[in-house]
C-alpha cells in the first residue's frame, strides 16, 4: 500500500495527513473538474486576446494588399509612363526593398503566439495531467462496463442500455454534448495502450465513423485523424482475430497515405494469413472482456450497481424493519433518529438525516483558503476539536452505535470526493492480514464502519456488499453502519463491498473507522462465531 502526502491546509479544523491509495481509482475528482472550469475561463480569455492581436495584425496585412493592388490596378497599368515618375519609381523600389520584409519577415505574428502560450504556461501547474487524462478515459470505460452502456450511445450524448434488442434510457442528463472523433479516439488509444482490444475496438469504430463523416479533415486541436484511428483500429481487429476486417481498413488507410511502409507489410502479411487459413475470412465478434482481480464477484457486482438497491428478495425479508432510534442516549430521546436495518447478515443499518445541511463538510473544506490538493482524486483525513465539526460527529457517532469513536480508538475522518467513473473495488475494511499497516495504530483491527453521505447523486454510486447480495443507494446526509468483525475478534467475511462507479454526480462521502481497543464494555467479546 502507497502512502502519499496530499493535502496541505492552513486552517484550524484539518492538519496533513498521510492518504492511504488503495482500491479505488478516483481519477479527477469532480471538485478538481470544478476547478478545471475556472482555469478553462482564464484560458479563454487569453484566446480571446491573441484573437484581437490576430486580428489588428491580419487588417494591417490586409490595407497593405489592398494598397499594392490598387497602385497595380491603377497606376501601374495606366497608358502614362507611371515609371517616368521619380516618385513612383522610388516608392515602388522602397517597397519591394524595404516593406515587403518588414510584411514577410514580422515577428509579430510570434510575439501574439507567444504571449497566448505564456497565459497557458501561467495555469499550466492547474491544468490536468497526461494520468488525469488518461484516468478519466478508464473512467467511461469503467461506467460502460458496469452499467452495460452502448459506446454509440454514449457517443451521441446518451447514457443507455440494450434491453431485449432495443436502447432504453438509463439516465438522461439535464445537460449533455456528443464526443468527438477525436475524443473517441483517445478513449480508444489508452484501451489500445493496455492491450484492452475488447474497449479499443469499440471506441475506435466510433472514432472511424465521426472521423468519415467529416470526410476525415483534420482540426487543429485534434490529436488524432482517421489514419490514426484506421491503423489503431485494424490491429485492434487483427488481435481479436478480425483478419480480414483488419485487412480492408488497412487498405482504406493506404489510399489516405499509399507510401506507408508499415501498413504496406500488414496487409501483405494479412493477406498471406488469408490464403493460409481461409477460416480466418470469416469476421467473428471476437470481443472478450478482459480479466480483472475481482472476476469471480464481477457479476454479481455489476447487478448490484444496476439495480441501485432494488433487489426484493433481499429487502422482502419480514425481519428488517425502521424504527425511531434513541440507543439509550439521553441527547437522542427528544430527537430520535430514524434507523434503517438493511441487513442482518451481516448487520448493516443506515441512519436517515444523520448530518443536516448546514454540517455538510464538503462546503465547510471548499470554504478554506490556501489549501493544496494533488494528485488526482481528492482525499483528507479531518481532525478537530471537540467543539469542531469533525468532533461533533465523533459525539453523534458514539451516540448512535454506543462505541468510542474518538482518536486513537476511532482512526480521524476520512473524506472523499469521487471523479468521472470514480470507484472502489471489492474489499474489506478490515485487516485480512497481520502485516497490515492497521496494525500499526496499535489500537486492534477494524471493528466497524460508519459511512457518511455528504451528497446526493444523480445516477449510480451505490455501496454494493457482494457476498450479501444488497446494494445501498446514495442518500444524502444519510449514514451506513456495519460490523467488520464478529464478537470473537474474527473478520465477517460476508461484508465484502464496493463503492459503485457514479454514472452522474458529484459524490462525497466521509468514512469513520472504529477499532477494536476501546470498546471493551461497549461490544463484549464471545467465542460464538456467528455473534
Amino acid at each position: 500500500m502507497n502512502y502519499v502526502k496530499c493535502v496541505y491546509f492552513t486552517w484550524g479544523l484539518l492538519t496533513s495527513a498521510l492518504i492511504p491509495v488503495s482500491f479505488g481509482e478516483m481519477y479527477t475528482s469532480l471538485l478538481h473538474v470544478k476547478q478545471a472550469i475556472s482555469v478553462e475561463r482564464k484560458l479563454i480569455d487569453h484566446l480571446r486576446n491573441y484573437i484581437d492581436y490576430e486580428s489588428e495584425r491580419l487588417d494591417d496585412i490586409k490595407r497593405f494588399y489592398a494598397k499594392v493592388t490598387d497602385l497595380h490596378r491603377e497606376v501601374y497599368n495606366s497608358p502614362a509612363p507611371a515609371m517616368a515618375n521619380p516618385l513612383v519609381a522610388f516608392t515602388l523600389i522602397k517597397r519591394l526593398q524595404s516593406e515587403w520584409l518588414n510584411v514577410v519577415y514580422s515577428n509579430e505574428a510570434l510575439e501574439n503566439v507567444q504571449v497566448l502560450r505564456s497565459g497557458y504556461e501561467e495555469e499550466e501547474a492547474s491544468l490536468p495531467k497526461l494520468e488525469d487524462l488518461q484516468g478519466a478515459a478508464k473512467g467511461l470505460m469503467r461506467l460502460q462496463d458496469v452499467y452495460a452502456l452502448q459506446v454509440a450511445s454514449l457517443v451521441k450524448g446518451r447514457f443507455q442500455r440494450a434491453t431485449d434488442g432495443n436502447p432504453i434510457d438509463i439516465y438522461m442528463p439535464a445537460v449533455s454534448i456528443p464526443l468527438s472523433g477525436d475524443d473517441c479516439f483517445l478513449v480508444g488509444k489508452v484501451a489500445y495502450e493496455q492491450e484492452d482490444y475488447y474497449h479499443s475496438v469499440q471506441w475506435l469504430e466510433e472514432s472511424v465513423r465521426l472521423f468519415r463523416r467529416t470526410g476525415g479533415e483534420w482540426s487543429p486541436e485534434n490529436e488524432g485523424t482517421l489514419e490514426d484511428a484506421l491503423d489503431h483500429l485494424a490491429f485492434s481487429h487483427f488481435k481479436v482475430g478480425n483478419v480480414s476486417y483488419a485487412l480492408s481498413l488497412s487498405q482504406e488507410l493506404l489510399h489516405h497515405d499509399p507510401m506507408n511502409g508499415r501498413v504496406l507489410q500488414n496487409v501483405e502479411k494479412y493477406e498471406k494469413l488469408l490464403v493460409e487459413t481461409p477460416a480466418l475470412r470469416i469476421r467473428g465478434s471476437g470481443l472478450r472482456r478482459p480479466n480483472s482481480t475481482y472476476l469471480l464477484t464481477r457479476n454479481v457486482y455489476e447487478r448490484l450497481c444496476q439495480t441501485q438497491g432494488s433487489q426484493p428478495t433481499h429487502y422482502e425479508n419480514p425481519r428488517l424493519f425502521c424504527d425511531c432510534f434513541t440507543n439509550g442516549s439521553p441527547a437522542l430521546i427528544l430527537q430520535p433518529i430514524r434507523r434503517e436495518v438493511l441487513s442482518l447478515r451481516p448487520y448493516v443499518i443506515l441512519y436517515h438525516n444523520f448530518i443536516t445541511d448546514t454540517e455538510n463538510i464538503p462546503s465547510f473544506l471548499l470554504s478554506g483558503e490556501n489549501f493544496d490538493l494533488c494528485g488526482i482524486f481528492f482525499s483528507a483525513w479531518l481532525k478537530g476539536s471537540a467543539h469542531s465539526i469533525t468532533g461533533q460527529l465523533d459525539q453523534r457517532i458514539s451516540m448512535v452505535t454506543g462505541l468510542n469513536a474518538q482518536p486513537p480508538y476511532g482512526e480521524y475522518l476520512q473524506v472523499v470526493n469521487y471523479g468521472i467513473g470514480g470507484h472502489y473495488e471489492p474489499h474489506f475494511d478490515h485487516a485480512t492480514s497481520t502485516s497490515s499497516p492497521l496494525f500499526k495504530l496499535k489500537t486492534g483491527n477494524r471493528v466497524a464502519t460508519f459511512m457518511i453521505y455528504l451528497s446526493s447523486v444523480e445516477a449510480g454510486g451505490s455501496t454494493a456488499f457482494i457476498y450479501a447480495n444488497f446494494s445501498v443507494p446514495v442518500v444524502q446526509n444519510a449514514a451506513i453502519f456495519w460490523w467488520n468483525l464478529h464478537r470473537n475478534g474474527q473478520g465477517d467475511g460476508d461484508t465484502l463491498h464496493a463503492g459503485c462507479p457514479v454514472l452522474a454526480g458529484d459524490k462525497w462521502v466521509a468514512n469513520k473507522w472504529i477499532h477494536e481497543y476501546g470498546q471493551e464494555f461497549q461490544r463484549r467479546c464471545s467465542l460464538n462465531p456467528e455473534e
